[in-house]
């Protein structure tokens, strides 16, 4: 998670002219890709905070609070606060303003923090759906009112309190910083992301054989894919934060990053395709992709 770039010590021997030249042109090539890397993902970043920004505004304000949308309202909040701890992260990485070096180890722990909390509210929407579907009638009428809001504040707090511990042996012990937030990040990739998966394969498995019923809804194509990219996105930057010690390619490394702000971008982008899909066209506001999308199943409960 660590994004400081970075260091080479200077050589104990005097290199040849050439072996000089040769060096300084990798390293100038090199440093130029990572900041173009970090370029990249600082437009990502600076669009994803758009779109989240949007879902935050509509799903807050103008849409009927139901079971799911409590749940992708707070993980729309967790990931536009990933994006812009991550966009002041890399604005740091590609200016000369070395003083502000100094904020890398509070930006670090509050990717930490909403990275984490995205992650807990993806498992929560995708074990919630699951259980929507193979115990439909429990979900409608005895599931309590309030769960989701609980579940969301429990998530949050969860985080924050993992985080806050990291946090303490961070500016305690700066020595044991990055091993806690390897070890913080490892164990809840480790322990959600199988959840995660287990909860869409029994979707996958179970809602297609449904003889009797209404089809699968948007939300079902919507949880899908959002676990989909999740796997293909995030997975490389869990493995390379658990691997840091091993993995000495700055690319690598600011590629991850910027894989984890596609991830972070790319559920509004969701949203809006699979809600204004119609009749193999794609058709219809942003509210009303957003209204297809969450006001459209028919065995939530309504209102949380």
């Amino acid at each position: 998670m660590m994004t400081v770039l970075r260091t080479t010590s200077l050589p104990l021997t005097k290199p040849s002219q050439e072996n000089g030249t040769k060096n300084d042109k990798a390293d100038f090539e090199r440093d130029h890709v990572t900041i173009a890397i970090a370029g990249v993902t600082l437009i990502i970043c600076l669009l994803g905070l758009v779109g989240n920004g949007i879902v935050l505004s509509f799903l807050g304000f103008r849409i009927k609070r139901t079971v799911f949308t409590i749940y992708v309202l707070n993980l729309a909040a967790s990931d536009f606060g990933f994006l812009l701890c991550l966009a002041v992260s890399r604005t740091v990485h590609v200016t000369p303003l070395f003083h502000l070096k100094d904020l890398t180890k509070s930006l670090d722990l509050l990717l930490v923090f909403t990275y984490s909390t995205s992650l807990y509210l993806l498992t929560a929407i995708s074990a919630e759906r699951c259980v929507s579907v193979l115990f439909p009638i429990w979900h409608r009428c005895h599931r309590p009112k309030h769960l989701s809001a609980i579940i969301c504040a429990l998530l949050w707090a969860l985080s924050g309190l993992l985080t806050g511990v990291s946090s303490i042996v961070c500016f305690l012990f700066s020595n044991y910083c990055l091993k806690m937030v390897i070890r913080l990040t490892g164990t809840n990739f480790l322990i959600f992301t199988p959840i995660t998966v287990l909860s869409s394969l029994i979707l996958i498995i179970k809602v297609p054989r449904r003889s009797q019923g209404p089809q699968p809804g948007k939300l079902y194509i919507v949880i899908l894919l959002n676990v989909l990219f999740f796997l293909l996105l995030v997975v490389p930057f869990s493995i390379v934060t658990f691997f840091h010690n091993y993995v000495h390619y700055e690319h690598f490394i600011t590629s991850s990053l910027l894989l984890a702000s596609l991830n972070s971008s790319i559920n509004p982008v969701i949203y809006f395709f699979v809600g204004s899909y119609r009749n193999q066209q794609f058709k219809g506001s942003v509210k009303k992709a957003l209204q297809n999308v969450f006001e459209g199943e028919t065995d939530t409960r309504g209102k949380d």
